[in-house]
């Protein structure tokens, strides 16, 4: 049964495209961002559906004030986390996601941060910016022949793959879900992560933040390390105790570390605060679906999925990024 979603409440920015495509199709939009959730509660329940990206969270106290009228939460980006899921499962609320709109983006930026971590043109380019000349202080490594361990094998973690075996490296990786044959397709030997502490020069992360992945990267992990690792997060703050690279950068263990996500956005903790200012350490605010390209495709698809969800184009029909399927049930 089609889900007649009439009215949907966008709590943050999204690329007018979203906007354009859903009103094309007789969906009534209304822009009200970054709500505070006392007024988010009040105005939830006049929608049919909402629209957020990273900003706004929806925990079971808004679900519960929409109870009754809100019927789905889509997500114009990758991973839910903002999301109470189970919360909107129990109210019948469909969640969803646009999980490949910014795979090409973050997987881009994570190969940029590889390549600024084995050559140090950050702190290169803010040196010659300062009147400097310091040609011997900022050598670096090649990445021909050194190995790169790729922590989940989804979307994103194949396109890093693929695209940094074209610069020579040998790419391992992990993944309880992909096969061998699949990984072997993008070029990658899967091995189990015990198998890939001992062997990795680079390690780069590319999950979920679940509780089997929290602190995936460990003080105990990076101990099974060699000497001198260099570990890139581009994907969900939590995935690498920042504890323990900060005490891995200190005793040399880690020789760098690159991050674009953080446990907390912006960075309020002493230890988060003092891992972005380390001088090996290349922090950036969590850019990685940050691209033109990335904005428009991650509106758009989260438009189609409302559309195909309410059943009344034969051009949209797919909404692939739907998380909890037992809520659609519901509604079929």
């Amino acid at each position: 049964m089609p889900l007649n979603i009439k009215k949907v409440l966008v709590c943050d920015a999204v690329d007018n495209s979203c906007v354009e495509l859903l009103e094309q199709h007789g969906i009534q939009v209304t822009y009200k961002l970054k709500l505070p959730v006392e007024e988010l509660c009040k105005e939830v329940k006049n929608f049919d559906a909402a629209i957020v990206r990273s900003d706004t969270k929806i925990t079971a106290e808004v679900l519960a004030a929409g109870s009754g009228s809100l019927k789905v939460v889509g997500r114009a980006g990758a991973g839910v986390d903002n999301i109470d899921v189970p919360a909107a499962t129990a109210q019948n609320v469909v969640v969803l996601n646009t999980p490949g709109g910014n795979s090409i983006s973050a997987c881009e930026l994570t190969c940029i941060l590889i390549g600024s971590l084995a050559r140090p043109v950050v702190p290169a380019g803010q040196s010659m910016k300062e009147g400097r000349w310091d040609r011997k202080l900022y050598a670096g490594t090649e990445l021909y022949g050194k190995t790169l361990a790729v922590l989940g094998l989804g979307r994103i973690g194949r396109e890093v793959a693929i695209r940094m075996k074209t610069w020579g490296m040998r790419i391992i990786g992990f993944d309880p879900i992909t096969t061998e044959a699949e990984a072997k397709a993008a070029g990658i030997e899967k091995m189990t992560l015990e198998e890939i502490w001992p062997l990795a020069d680079y390690i780069t992360v590319h999950t979920p933040l679940i509780p089997a992945t929290r602190n995936l990267i460990s003080s105990e992990s990076l101990a099974k390390c060699k000497q001198g690792v260099k570990v890139v997060n581009v994907a969900r703050g939590g995935i690498v105790d920042e504890q323990a690279v900060l005490d891995g950068l200190e005793s040399g263990k880690v020789a760098g570390a690159a991050f674009d996500v953080f446990p907390e956005e912006p960075p309020k903790s002493a230890v988060t605060k003092a891992l972005v200012s380390h001088p090996k350490v290349v922090a950036t605010p969590h850019l990685g679906a940050s691209t033109a390209e990335a904005q428009v495709r991650v509106a758009v698809e989260v438009a189609e999925q409302f559309i195909a969800l309410n059943g009344t184009s034969p051009k949209y029909t797919s909404y692939a990024g739907v998380i909890n399927k037992e809520a659609l049930a519901h509604y079929q």
